[in-house]
Order: C-alpha cells, then structure tokens, then sequence
C-alpha cells in the first residue's frame, strides 16, 4: 500500500512538472501614445515572422499610457515579438498612403529601422527560465 500511494505521488509530481515545462515571457510597453484601443503583439518563429499567423497573439487595454502583457508555456528556441498600438480597434495595423505606419509600433529588442523591421534584429532566445522585455513605440 506504501509503495502504491508513493508511485502514485510520483506520477502526479512528473505530470505536474511536464505540464509546467514552458517559459514566461512578460512584455512591459510604458510609452504607449495615449489609452485609446488596444496594444496587440504578436509571438512569432523565424518562419512565421511577417510572414504567417504568429505562434501566439495578446491584446490588452492600456492604462497609463502602458500595458503589460504575459505569454506562457512558451517552449524553448528563437523568436521575436511583434506589437502596435491598435489605437482604433480595428485589428490590424493602420498605414498612409505612401506606406508609413499611422499607429505607434515596436518590436523585440527595440529595432527602429527604415522599413519593417527583420527577424534577425528582433530574435531573442528562450531557454528554461522566465524573460521580461521592455519594447518601446
């Protein structure tokens, strides 16, 4: 009866620690333009960054002018975030006419470049323990 309600025990430990397995990311944006619609970012790989639905997707309302936002069970590899100031709820970034963004927007190591930004720039790695970013607009 002893060694049942161990092995049990230890079944219920490894499943509990295979189903905790990912990583926390939290991502701070505190110069969000003002607290009208929402901040979206996005989660991508190298292959689907710009290019395909991203691995995972958050929104948030703003409060202050910033929001924090908190993907989970992430598993380990590369990746990049993506986000903008959805200023008009609309769900989707908004553009003028010759292509320039009208909303606010950022990425993953604060890449500002002429044109959209590449995954190279904007890669981080994730490995067995929690990460906070800052992504500036």
């Amino acid at each position: 009866m002893k060694n049942l309600i161990v092995s049990v025990c230890l079944v219920i430990v490894s499943f509990m620690s295979f189903a905790q397995e990912g990583v926390t990311i939290t991502v701070t944006i505190d110069n969000v333009p003002n607290n009208e619609g929402v901040v979206a970012l996005a989660l991508h790989k190298e292959s689907t960054f710009m290019k395909a639905a991203p691995i995972m997707a958050k929104t948030s309302k703003i409060e202050g002018n910033k929001v924090v936002i908190t993907f989970e069970d992430v598993t380990a590899g590369e990746y990049a975030i993506l986000g903008n100031h959805d200023a008009n709820e609309n769900g989707r970034m908004d553009f003028r006419e010759n292509g320039m963004p009208i909303e606010a927007y950022g990425a993953s190591n604060n890449v500002m470049n002429f044109g959209p930004p590449q995954f190279s720039d904007a890669k981080f790695i994730v490995k067995d323990s929690n990460i906070s970013l800052n992504i500036r607009f």
